[in-house]
């Protein structure tokens, strides 16, 4: 399997309702590094798995949605907890999105998968693999 990554980061503020959070449960704010690998089994007609410019491009794309922004306000995510987990599936679908629409280029069609990282910190991250 081949694969690249692509690294950007986002800035949010969230809380979280359930006493397994602790001191999160009030607003707060989190920087996350974020890394999105795209993958397939064979490389494409030039010889790469996707465009690198193009992944960087709309990686950012997809994080200046979430940028700046209070989750808690946001429609799509009324009454959800946005864990690190939860945000790196939405992060892996958008950008899933982004590949079907053709904004990655049309042989990024053959993808096979992405997997998108957000590290909270130096010592602990979460992520979300999906198939494409």
């Amino acid at each position: 399997m081949f694969s690249i990554t692509v690294r950007d980061h986002v800035m949010v503020a969230h809380s979280f309702r359930g006493e397994v959070f602790g001191p999160a449960q009030g607003l707060h704010g989190a920087t996350l590094i974020v890394d999105a690998t795209f993958k397939r089994a064979e490389l494409d007609a030039d010889n790469i798995v996707v465009d690198i410019g193009r992944a960087t491009e709309q990686l950012g794309a997809v994080l200046g949605e979430l940028n700046y922004r209070n989750l808690d306000d946001e429609p799509a995510f009324a009454g959800v907890n946005t864990s690190t987990e939860f945000l790196a599936k939405v992060v892996a679908d958008r950008l899933a999105e982004r590949v079907r629409s053709g904004a990655l280029g049309d042989n990024a069609r053959g993808l096979s998968g992405i997997q998108v990282t957000l590290h909270e910190s130096h010592v602990a991250w979460a992520g979300y693999e999906r198939a494409l």
